[in-house]
């Protein structure tokens, strides 16, 4: 029995870490529904209660999410990133913006080290369009294009560490935002990223920090 148990944990270990690798590739980028169990099954070659035992493992570390009804979803391409996502989902707001100051400060004075000509051409595309999506009024599509902005900044700074965690809590920041951008853009106050791209763009790392740490401010400490 105690060889059984083992030969069929090993089996499952072996699942996981074949569903891991496909993950990391890129088979089924973030974001994206993974195959049927029985599809896998079928991929795998294995039983149904092996596919069955492999991704609640994974569900759990926070690699994958099951939906009710819909299937099962690629939350994070690891399982480090998957705990991290999973912790600031429960973290308050306050505790967020401290860490998302942590990070997206010293993103800002890397990228303005370390930015390329391509790195700047997307900043620019991003304000562009942070820009354009606060006119249309929409909250919802205005923190879409925000996030899309500072995670341009992070990528500038050259860092796949600190892109790799900044990407993990991004379901937090943008929850952090939205409690901003809503009264903002009732009262009508844009608050403008123009002269944190142009630091970048200046090559200006004391500025660049500058300008990134001043609009991550935490509201009250939870």
């Amino acid at each position: 029995m105690l060889r059984m148990t083992l030969a069929r944990s090993t089996l499952v270990q072996q699942v996981i870490s074949r569903l891991s690798e496909q993950i990391e590739a890129g088979e089924w980028p973030v974001g994206s529904r993974i195959p049927t169990e029985p599809r896998l099954v079928e991929m795998l070659g294995v039983g149904r209660n092996t596919v069955r035992e492999a991704v609640r493992a994974l569900t759990h570390s926070g690699v994958l999410e099951c939906v009710q009804g819909s299937g099962t979803y690629v939350r994070s391409t690891d399982e480090l990133t998957g705990v991290v996502a999973r912790k600031f989902g429960a973290a308050g707001i306050g505790h967020t913006v401290e860490v998302r100051r942590a990070l997206e400060v010293e993103a800002a004075r890397l990228a303005a080290l370390r930015r390329t000509p391509e790195d700047l051409d997307r900043l620019d595309a991003a304000l562009l369009a942070r820009d354009a999506a606060w006119e249309t009024g929409d909250p919802e599509v205005f923190v879409d294009v925000d996030a899309d902005l500072h995670v341009a900044v992070v990528a500038a700074a050259h860092n796949p560490m600190l892109a790799e965690l900044y990407a993990s809590i991004g379901a937090a920041i943008k929850a952090s935002v939205a409690v901003a951008v809503e009264p903002a853009m009732r009262a009508g106050t844009h608050i403008d990223h123009g002269r944190l791209v142009a630091a970048i763009r200046a090559g200006d790392p004391d500025l660049a920090a500058h300008e990134a740490g001043k609009f991550l401010e935490a509201p009250t400490r939870e």
